[in-house]
């Protein structure tokens, strides 16, 4: 018997690379369903200020075909408090490169003290996204990082 019945991780997975896999077996080992809120492309834009190289429906497509992916939500912003009312998770995951953003920091404490909802920060490898942009930029050579340039 696993320790959570229900776990909660966002992320945008646009580039899926094997830090993403490592996360969701993580958290899937320590909870018995695991929801995975995919990112939209406008949440994208607003949080990472770029477009995304896979559409939201390539990138719900991919994530639910995971093993460890029970189901797949929407993410449209960062309030996990709103996501725990929709989705009822006792645990929440994130990488630990979020442990010190001001807003993981207050919804991780008003989710353990109103919800009683536990959060795990997973150590990230040294695996992004950004890193796999920025290889694909360099063979291109002379791309400017941006990922409409690849």
């Amino acid at each position: 018997m696993k320790k959570y019945k229900r776990g909660f991780v966002a992320g945008f997975f646009d580039i899926l690379h094997e830090g993403h896999i490592q996360i969701l077996e993580q958290a899937k080992s320590q909870c018995e369903q695991l929801i995975v809120a995919v990112g939209t492309d406008e949440f994208m834009r607003i949080r990472k200020g770029r477009e995304s190289v896979l559409s939201y429906d390539e990138r719900v497509c991919i994530v639910s075909a995971i093993k460890y992916v029970d189901k797949v939500v929407p993410e449209i912003d960062l309030d996990k408090i709103s996501a725990y009312k929709k989705y009822k998770f006792d645990v929440m995951f994130a990488g630990d490169d979020h442990e010190n953003e001001e807003i993981y920091i207050k919804d991780t404490k008003l989710l353990k003290e109103k919800y009683g909802v536990d959060t795990i920060y997973i150590k990230r490898n040294d695996v992004s996204s950004t890193k796999i942009r920025e290889r694909v930029c360099a063979l291109k050579q002379g791309c400017d990082g941006k990922i409409d340039s690849v």
